[in-house]
């Protein structure tokens, strides 16, 4: 039975190009996990619907496909990271179900 819960700790780091986004990149075993019985299910850019919960916030997006990384990365919006007071570098506590 694919799990469709996942929780773990990473770094929040920064993507610049026009304007700045924020990531979250999943630990490759969950990727790869994600990709094996979920990646069916992707829509648009590789992209998996996903329920977020970081400390007290709630929130669904989606996690999509990094080649570069080999992993799926995960946007944190801004509303987020001030309410959990997060900034780059710092680790963010993250529990992730499959929409």
């Amino acid at each position: 039975m694919a799990e469709s819960e996942y929780a773990f700790t990473a770094e929040l780091w920064e993507w610049e190009s026009q304007a700045s986004w924020y990531f979250v990149s999943l630990p490759e075993a969950i990727a790869d996990d994600v990709d094996a019985f979920h990646g069916h299910r992707a829509a648009g850019f590789g992209s998996v619907r996903v329920k977020v919960t970081v400390g007290a916030t709630r929130w669904a997006t989606s996690i999509f496909p990094d080649k570069g990384r080999a992993t799926y990365v995960l946007p944190v919006k801004k509303s987020v990271r001030i309410a959990e007071n997060l900034t780059p570098g710092k680790p963010v506590e993250v529990s992730l179900e499959i929409a």
